[in-house]
C-alpha cells in the first residue's frame, strides 16, 4: 500500500515538472491514462483536489503545492539513499546531452569536453550552446549549465559549481576623451551595455564603502542577449560591461579590459549545473559535473596567480 502510494506521488511530481500526463507518464513507461489514474487514487485518498485541469495549464491547488513540497523530501531521500549505496566506481557510458550558455560553453566547457571524452570513451556528447534557456526535459537533456541563475525551475536538483566576482570593466579605448568614474553616481555619465532576455534583463547592485548596496544607473546603449556578445562589444569600446571574472580575466591580465570601481565589491554571479529529479544520477552525469567543477576552479585560481 505505502508503496504503490509512494510511487503515484513520485509521477505526481513528474505531472507537475513537465506540465503533462503523457510527459509524467512517459518517463515512467506508462500511458497518460495510467498517469492519470494515479493523480485520481491520490485526490480520492486524500479528499482533496490536487490539480486544477484546463486545456492549456495544470495548476496547483494548495493541497497540490503541500503534497508537491513533501514529496520532494520523498524523492530526495530515496536519491540519496541510492547514492549512498551506488558504487562510485560506475563507467560513465552512453550520450550525454548537455545545454550551456554560449559563451561559457565556448571558452570554458569545451575544454572540460575534451578531457572528458579522453577519460571516458565508452562517452557521447551532444551539446547546445545557446543564451536562452529550454525546458531541460522537454528538450531531453541531461545536464544544463547556467550562470546568475539565482532560483531555477522547481523540480530541478541544483549544485553550486564555482561562486564567481562579477567585474565591472571597460575597454581603456573607450576611456578616450572621458573620465574614469570614482563613484557609482559618476556611472551616469556614462554608456552601459547590459544583458537582456525575453524573460530577463540585468540590473547593476554595487556595495559602497559602507557595506549598502546600490542601483547603478546609467545611459544603457545596447542590450544583448549573449554573455559573449557583451565581451565583444566591451572589448570594442562601446561602454562598461557587468561580467563573470571567469569570461574576462584572461582579458584584464592582458590589458584589453580594464576593472572599473576595483575598490567596490560588484556582487557574485553563481554558475549552477541542474539536471533533472531521477532516481540515480548517472555516473556519465555525475563525472562530468565533477570534472567541470574542478577545471572551473583551475581557472580561477590561474586569473588570480
Amino acid at each position: 500500500m505505502i508503496g504503490s502510494k509512494v510511487n503515484d506521488i513520485l509521477l505526481f511530481l513528474s505531472v507537475v515538472e513537465t506540465g503533462s500526463f503523457v510527459a509524467a507518464g512517459k518517463m515512467f513507461g506508462l500511458s497518460r491514462s495510467t498517469a492519470g489514474k494515479a493523480i485520481a487514487r491520490l485526490e480520492d485518498g486524500y479528499g482533496a483536489r490536487l490539480l486544477n485541469r484546463s486545456t492549456r495549464a495544470l495548476d496547483l491547488t494548495e493541497e497540490g503545492k503541500r503534497l508537491y513540497e513533501h514529496g520532494q523530501a520523498i524523492r530526495e531521500a530515496i536519491e540519496a539513499a541510492d547514492n549512498s549505496i551506488a558504487s562510485d566506481s560506475g563507467v560513465p557510458r552512453g550520450v550525454l546531452r548537455i545545454t550551456a550558455p554560449d559563451a561559457l560553453g565556448r571558452r570554458l566547457l569545451l575544454p572540460t569536453v575534451r578531457r572528458y571524452l579522453d577519460r571516458w570513451p565508452e562517452t557521447h556528447i551532444e551539446l547546445s550552446l545557446s543564451d536562452r534557456v529550454d525546458n531541460i526535459i522537454e528538450k531531453g537533456f541531461d545536464l544544463a549549465i547556467r550562470i546568475g541563475v539565482s532560483a531555477p525551475d522547481q523540480g530541478f536538483i541544483t549544485r553550486t559549481l564555482l561562486r564567481d566576482e562579477a567585474v565591472l570593466c571597460a575597454a581603456p579605448t573607450y576611456f578616450d576623451g572621458r573620465d574614469r568614474p570614482l563613484s557609482v553616481e559618476q556611472l551616469t555619465r556614462h554608456d552601459l551595455l547590459q544583458f537582456a532576455s525575453r524573460s530577463e534583463r540585468q540590473g547593476w547592485h554595487l556595495q559602497e564603502d559602507d557595506g549598502t548596496w546600490v542601483r547603478a544607473q546609467g545611459r544603457v546603449r545596447l542590450r544583448l542577449d549573449s554573455a559573449e556578445a557583451l565581451r565583444a562589444m566591451a572589448l570594442e569600446g562601446l561602454g562598461i560591461a557587468l561580467l563573470p571574472r571567469l569570461l574576462v580575466g584572461a582579458d584584464i591580465v592582458k590589458g584589453h579590459l580594464e576593472k572599473i570601481l576595483p575598490r567596490l565589491d560588484h556582487g557574485q554571479v553563481p554558475i549552477l549545473a541542474l539536471y533533472p529529479h531521477k532516481r540515480l544520477l548517472e555516473p556519465r552525469v555525475r563525472r562530468f559535473i565533477d570534472m567541470l567543477s574542478e577545471d572551473l576552479r583551475a581557472i580561477r585560481a590561474d586569473q588570480r596567480s
